[in-house]
């Protein structure tokens, strides 16, 4: 019988213990403590292969636990994920300074946390195979990249590096752009001269990175030449002389870093052995890390200041989501009420958007999604408020607009998305109903009720034919 891995969960709340245990004890064996002094106790004495831990407890907390374990030799090597909540911004900062391996912040997502767990207890065993030299050459291209603070340089030490390492014709790390074309990044028989200088393929040509896109996961392919998957691509890949394929996804937080592959094409006809595997996943996994680092600090000037943005953003448009919708649109509507001003709000939703999914799958339907969203906010202003409500549904809001303001914003917003043509929809048209309410006076009496109305607004373009702006009166 397979021995389970151990998790500790550190909670003072019961209630959240609970849930956790509940979605774990399948497939783990769990030990759970109250505070961070137990945490220290009760991992001398069970030794767990990983550690969940909250930030805010009593006695000692998440911080100064996390502090001890990882200055200890015998407990530094075990993964450790703290849980904050989103208002502990400064929490989540000293925590990584601490040295924890990943944070989540509550109210916690269930199947985000497994697949965190996953990776991580995943990535201990991939060092088995590795041989003494792949161990210093990782310890190495850690360092070196941990001090850099340009992606673009990241990506191409990377590649040039593997190349050395592992023997391979090319190595690449790939991203997929907003109008899901696919972008070479870095490569080792490339230079890529500046930021600006993209190298687009045709991504229908690489059915491994399409799969390794939809799945998420790694795609390993050992004998081009009679692999399925490779059946409408084979003639090019022997043109190359090209017979083995690692496509490994560079994810760590997507809406941070984007989509990056790391693709390593190979002459080497007894396939890819287990040792290439892991050293690749593992080089995905710094480059992951080194990554999320440097953007943060090349677009934020603190990683505080980084949190607290992330935590307003939509992971997938880069929108503001429901919960700053709310902040903001209570704060403009205070704002207007104090000074006299008109403050409008836009809702729409995009029609029919389930069968987008049906018919061309959920990737298309992400790309259709964060293109409305990129739209969105070429037509906002530079004081407007655009955001993803919900699903299919997204929002603006107008500070300062008058009926007639918000109206033209409504109808230039409806004609760019009817317009656009979307990639992959074989020229199929998206169309949106959108609803129009403004606060002009005493009869909108609070910023819920102009929800309400642009809300209601929305639903009776939907119910009357779709593909149309309504305003409410």
């Amino acid at each position: 019988m397979e021995t389970k891995n151990k998790i500790l969960i550190v909670d003072d709340e019961l209630f959240f213990r609970e849930i956790l245990k509940e979605s774990l004890r399948e497939r783990f064996t769990i030990v759970e403590g109250k505070n961070g002094k137990e945490a220290i106790t009760l991992v001398a004495e069970h030794k767990p292969d990983l550690i969940i831990m909250d930030v805010e407890m009593p006695v000692k907390n998440g911080i100064d636990a996390c502090k001890i374990l990882k200055n200890d030799c015998s407990t530094r090597h075990i993964p450790l994920i703290l849980f904050t909540s989103r208002s502990q911004k400064k929490e989540m900062v000293l925590g990584l300074k601490a040295g924890a391996d990943d944070y989540i912040t509550k109210p916690v997502y269930l199947p985000e946390i497994i697949a965190r767990i996953d990776a991580h207890l995943r990535s201990k065993g991939f060092y088995s195979d590795l041989e003494y030299q792949d161990l210093q050459f990782l310890l190495r291209l850690t360092e070196d990249i941990s001090a850099i603070r340009n992606p673009m340089t990241i990506l191409q030490l990377i590649v040039k590096k593997i190349s050395v390492v592992i023997d391979v014709a090319r190595c690449s790390i790939l991203s997929v752009n907003d109008d899901g074309e696919l972008v070479v990044k870095a490569s080792s028989d490339t230079e890529i001269c500046c930021e600006n200088e993209e190298l687009k393929l045709d991504i229908t040509k690489y059915p491994e990175i399409q799969k390794s896109l939809e799945s998420k996961q790694p795609v390993i392919i050992n004998d081009v030449k009679n692999d399925p998957l490779m059946a409408s691509v084979q003639s090019e890949m022997q043109e190359f002389g090209l017979n083995s394929i690692v496509v490994i996804p560079v994810i760590k937080k997507e809406s941070v870093i984007g989509t990056f592959f790391l693709r390593t094409a190979s002459p080497i006809v007894d396939g890819i052995t287990d040792r290439v595997c892991n050293l690749c996943r593992l080089i995905a996994n710094i480059s992951a890390s080194a990554l999320e680092n440097a953007v943060l600090f090349e677009s934020m000037q603190t990683a505080q200041e980084y949190f607290e943005e992330m935590a307003v953003r939509d992971g997938l448009t880069n929108l503001y989501n429901h919960r700053h919708f709310y902040d903001r649109i209570e704060e403009e509507f205070s704002r207007a009420h104090r000074y006299g001003s008109p403050l409008s709000l836009v809702f729409f939703d995009v029609d029919d958007f389930k069968r987008v999914n049906d018919v061309y799958g959920h990737t298309h339907g992400d790309q259709v999604l964060r293109k409305i969203g990129h739209l969105l906010k070429e037509v906002a202003r530079e004081s407007d408020i655009p955001a993803r409500y919900g699903g299919e549904e997204f929002a603006i809001i107008l500070p300062n607009t008058s009926e007639e303001g918000a109206l033209d914003v409504a109808n230039r917003l409806h004609s760019v998305i009817r317009n656009h043509k979307f990639k992959h929809l074989n020229g199929e048209t998206i169309t949106i109903s959108s609803g129009v309410a403004t606060f002009s006076d005493e009869s909108v009496p609070s910023f819920d009720r102009l929800i309400q109305l642009a809300d209601e607004a929305m639903y009776k373009a939907k119910e009357s034919g779709k593909d149309k702006v309504l305003q409410t009166g």
